[in-house]
């Protein structure tokens, strides 16, 4: 299959080099300096593309999505920071019968433990004397801070009905891949949820995954559906 890459930064280059081994030929590399505005992508230049994969940056995200869409290429967002443009994006996919997964993580690692900190939320809600709290780390080259999956992590308590008040804080600082932690404290104990990142290979494989699923799909996905079928 033909991989398109929409950013050819640390993400595209470690997504390039893990390509191979998930069925794919990089056929385009579209970078900052040829694609202002979304001007490089174009229906010549992506014309055979069986999927594409952006991590960019989140001002330049909503326009390669649309014009990702216009050309009907399913598309894996791996850039974080967008999400305002949610709704945005899936008017573009839906209006061009085209296909998109976005997730603002797409470690699988992460994605299994959100599903373990929404189960434990359910659990703490009905538990009132513990307080809980979200806290999260970067390297400090990363532009959203609450990063897109802390955020996404505090939306999964509240969903999982816990209605009280999480403390939210961030860092950025050296290279870090990224920590992520969630916990409960009460007088009598305190429960700590947390994920590590090594390095960014795990973002890049799960993108690769996500691509080979999209592949010959319409319609709008969290990486959720591709790991756990639920769609």
């Amino acid at each position: 299959m033909k991989l398109a890459l929409v950013g050819y930064g640390k993400m595209g280059r470690m997504v390039e080099s893990l390509a191979s081994g998930y069925g794919f030929d990089v056929a385009v590399k579209v970078d900052i300096t040829d694609n202002p505005d979304g001007s490089g992508i174009t229906r010549e230049r992506f014309q055979g593309v069986d999927a594409a994969i952006e991590f960019t940056t989140p001002d330049a995200a909503i326009v390669n999505i649309e014009r990702l869409a216009a050309l009907a290429i399913p598309t894996v967002v791996g850039t974080t920071g967008w999400l305002a443009h949610l709704q945005r994006a899936r008017s573009a996919v839906e209006r061009n019968h085209s296909a998109l997964v976005w997730s603002p993580n797409f470690s699988i690692g992460v994605n299994v433990f959100l599903r373990a900190v929404a189960e434990t939320s359910k659990w703490m809600a009905a538990q009132p004397e513990y307080e809980a709290w979200a806290w999260e780390i970067h390297h400090s080259a990363k532009k959203d801070a609450p990063s897109g999956t802390l955020l996404k992590l505090v939306d999964e308590m509240k969903k999982s009905g816990f209605d009280r008040k999480v403390d939210v804080a961030s860092n950025r600082a050296g290279t870090i891949a990224g920590t992520h932690e969630i916990g409960f404290d009460s007088a009598a104990d305190t429960i700590t949820l947390r994920h590590t990142a090594r390095s960014r290979e795990g973002f890049a494989r799960g993108a690769l995954q996500a691509a080979r699923w999209i592949a010959g799909k319409t319609g709008f996905y969290e990486f959720s559906d591709v790991l756990f079928n639920t769609k």
